[in-house]
């Protein structure tokens, strides 16, 4: 579904001041609407909650076993 056919709707919520802050500065970096980045990360998270847990127990038994390595190949 692209931005146009998105219907949007109004909620309030809570955050921390200084997670806020730090989401409003990049919104203005990036040229970009508190909205669009709160429905990104928030599709995003949905997106990862859903993976199946055995897969994401696997995954994150590999990431770790392999995490020294994975350093070593980042720098």
């Amino acid at each position: 579904m692209n931005n146009m056919d998105m219907k949007l709707a109004k909620f309030a919520t809570q955050v921390d001041e200084r997670v806020l802050k730090e989401l409003r500065s990049f919104a203005k970096s990036e040229d970009r609407s508190i909205s669009k980045l709160v429905t990104e990360a928030l599709s995003d998270y949905l997106k990862k909650i859903k993976i199946r847990p055995a897969f994401r127990n696997a995954m994150e038994e590999v990431l770790l076993e392999n995490e020294e390595l994975l350093k070593r190949l980042a720098k």
